[in-house]
Formats: C-alpha cells, sequence, structure tokens
C-alpha cells in the first residue's frame, strides 16, 4: 500500500507541477495577444483589395441563417461570396439563397460540386476546390457554415494578406451557444472547450515557435497557397486539412500567423453522447496529425492531477491536503479559462470562467479515449484515421 501511495503520490505532484507551469505559459500567451490585438486595433484599414469568400456548406443546423446572414452584412467594399453545396437540392444552399435575395447588392453565386470522388476523403475540401475554380479574385477568406461574424470581419481578417510573404493567417474564436445558459449542459462544456482549451494550445504554440498550423474554421489565404501545400486532391485525403495546409506551407518557409481578430463558432445544443462523440473525433484526429504533442497535452490538464491528489490525501490520512490539492487544481484552471475569455472579450467570461474546470476534466477522458482506436463516424459514415492523419474510408 505504502508503494501504491507513493506512486499516486508523485503523478498527482508531477502532473500539479506541469499543468500549473502550463497555465501560468497560458497567461503569459493571452497577455501577449491582448497587447497584440490591441495594438493591430488601433490601426486604419488600408489594404482593401477585392476578396472572394469561400463557403461550403452541407445541409441545415439551427443558427445556420443568421451565420449566413452576417457575412451578406460585411462592410468591405469589393468582395463575392461562393457557396457550394454536393447538390442543389441542399437545404443548407437552398437557405443561402433565400438570404441572398435580401441583400441584392452583394454578389454571391451558389454552385453544386455533386459527390466527392473516392480520393477525396474530405468533402469540404471538394468544395473548396469547386469554389477556387469560380472564385474571381486572388486573395480567398474561407470559413465554416458554423462561424458567425461581426461586419468587420472581413477588413480585419484581409488585413492579415497586406505582407506579400504572408500566405496565409486563421483565428482563434469563441465557442459560443444560440441559447446561452440555457443550452444543454454538455453543449455549454463543449463551447467553453472551444474558447478556452483550444485557443491555449494555440496561442502557447504561437508564442514558443510561431504558427506552424492553421485552424480551418476561418482563413485568409491566398488561392496559390493551396497548391504550394498540395492541391486539394493532395489536402482532400486529411481529416485535419486546416492543420496539413498550415504545416506544410510553414515548412516552405511561407507566412503563417495567427489573426488577432476574433470570431464566433456556434455550437449546436447537442445530447451529450453525440458531443462526446464529436468531440473524441477531433482528440482523434489531434493524435495522429501531430503524436508527440498530443501526448504531452495530457500533461497539461490540472483537474484530474487534484483528483489523483484528492485521492491521495485520504487513502494517506491527509484528506484536508487532498481538499487542498485539489482546490489548488481548480484554482488553476479558473486562472487559465479567466485570462483567456477576458482577453478574446467573452461578455460571458465568468460563467466560462467556472465552467472550465468541469470541460478540463472533460477534456482528460476525452485524451485518453484518443488512444482507444481509429475509427470514427462521421455523417453517415465510418472512416479510418491513418499515419499522418489521412483518412481511409471502409470499402
Amino acid at each position: 500500500m505504502s508503494l501504491l501511495l507513493q506512486i499516486l503520490f508523485w503523478v498527482a505532484f508531477c502532473g500539479a507541477v506541469t499543468s500549473t507551469i502550463y497555465c501560468l505559459m497560458v497567461m503569459a500567451a493571452a497577455v501577449r495577444f491582448g497587447l497584440k490585438k490591441r495594438r493591430e486595433d488601433r490601426v486604419v484599414a488600408t489594404f482593401q483589395p477585392p476578396v472572394s469568400v469561400l463557403k461550403p456548406l452541407h445541409g441545415v443546423e439551427p443558427g445556420l441563417e443568421r451565420n449566413i446572414e452576417s457575412f451578406f452584412e460585411q462592410d468591405y467594399p469589393e468582395f463575392e461570396l461562393l457557396f457550394c453545396a454536393r447538390h442543389d437540392s441542399d437545404e443548407g444552399l437552398q437557405l443561402a439563397r433565400r438570404v441572398g435575395e435580401r441583400f441584392p447588392r452583394v454578389d454571391a453565386q451558389y454552385v453544386t460540386c455533386g459527390e466527392p470522388t473516392p480520393r477525396f476523403h474530405n468533402a469540404k475540401v471538394y468544395s473548396l476546390a469547386k469554389l477556387d475554380s469560380v472564385a474571381k479574385h486572388a486573395l480567398f477568406i474561407t470559413s465554416d457554415a458554423d462561424v458567425r461574424v461581426t461586419k468587420d470581419y472581413l477588413r480585419k481578417m484581409v488585413q492579415n494578406l497586406k505582407d506579400p510573404r504572408i500566405g496565409l493567417a486563421s483565428c482563434v474564436y469563441l465557442g459560443t451557444t444560440d441559447k446561452g445558459s440555457k443550452a444543454g449542459f454538455s453543449s455549454q462544456l463543449d463551447a467553453v472547450g472551444k474558447s478556452v482549451e483550444m485557443t491555449s494550445g494555440v496561442l502557447v504554440a504561437d508564442m514558443l515557435e510561431g504558427t506552424k498550423f492553421a485552424l480551418g474554421a476561418s482563413m485568409a489565404v491566398r488561392k496559390e497557397s493551396f497548391q504550394r501545400a498540395g492541391g486539394f486532391d493532395e489536402l482532400g485525403q486529411f481529416y485535419a486539412d486546416d492543420f496539413v495546409l498550415g504545416n506544410r506551407l510553414a515548412a516552405q518557409g511561407v507566412g503563417v500567423r495567427m489573426a488577432t481578430h476574433v470570431i464566433r463558432l456556434m455550437v449546436q445544443d447537442t445530447p451529450f453522447g453525440l458531443s462526446f462523440r464529436n468531440q473524441l473525433r477531433w482528440m482523434q484526429s489531434t493524435r495522429r496529425s501531430r503524436p508527440w504533442g498530443h501526448l504531452g497535452s495530457g500533461l497539461t490538464f490540472a483537474v484530474p492531477f487534484g483528483l489523483l491528489g484528492l485521492l491521495w490525501g485520504v487513502l494517506s490520512g491527509h484528506a484536508v491536503l487532498g481538499v487542498v490539492w485539489l482546490t489548488a487544481m481548480v484554482l488553476n484552471r479558473w486562472l487559465q479559462a479567466g485570462a483567456i475569455l477576458i482577453v478574446m472579450g467573452d461578455e460571458n467570461w465568468l460563467r466560462g470562467m467556472l465552467l472550465y474546470p468541469l470541460r478540463d476534466l472533460l477534456g482528460s477522458v476525452l485524451w485518453l479515449g484518443s488512444y482507444g482506436g481509429d475509427k470514427f463516424y462521421y455523417r453517415g459514415k465510418i472512416y479510418t484515421l491513418k499515419e499522418g492523419g489521412r483518412v481511409e474510408e471502409p470499402q
């Protein structure tokens, strides 16, 4: 029993130390991001070239109409909106058309690409390839269907391409539910995870070594960058095509940066089981895309080590110390979440901060689960993740 308690203590202690170091790094990265954002927000946006906005669609979901509408409301001199779905009967594409009728002055096109070919396991990239073929302009803004933006979105994002050495810029996002605090608890945890867990890792990575990846929710990207990264045929074989795109460009010496503009990623109010499966899919993808980094991320969680410390305290007769240990790890996560949410301008930062320790615990469970297999379910099909993040669809 004594040996078991020693092992328990040292595992909890090491995890507490690494997660605390990580928390301090996140806070430093948040301050760095906030200062950079404040500095860039003061700069007058004089770089306003024409841009093509590429938006793949597939079906409808709650809030999609408002998401699409926010793109038609852009305060920008010259841009085109390009929507693509597999078939003309797609409800999402039809909804985009109805929204477009309310904005007759906005140049918008609605195209179809058909079903992806066998080599394209990533249907989103297949849609982007079609949109690339009809786009008028050489500078693109891409975004997912669940992205909602403010009127200055295009103006802010395109500034990142003012330097011709920059080939791609993506941005962090605030996970948001339409129902706010009335949304299901699992969706609220998912939203705060997208806001804090994802952003924390991104900002720390950017602080330590620069940005060598991309976040596909929203990107400002040059048309030529897709070809420099291997072309759509190649990118379409990966689940995390955004990571591969940014990683390959960075390896070639092309500028890849993290924008300071913050968008909203709308999180659907889904049952816990479906929400868990969706989040697990992303964890599995990350494990394949950057295996060593993903392995090390297990040491960034805090609450699991706090629970181990509590267990050690109870079993060793130091229950009070165990409670203090767990409390310290909860405070650790509150500090991390508060720093990130405040600097990103989340008006509900206090609620998100209080929820985050539970999300941290859930994140550790998802991290462990990502090592449980390589198959995942997505839009009616079961796929297999291969080395490097490539996707294989069973025959």
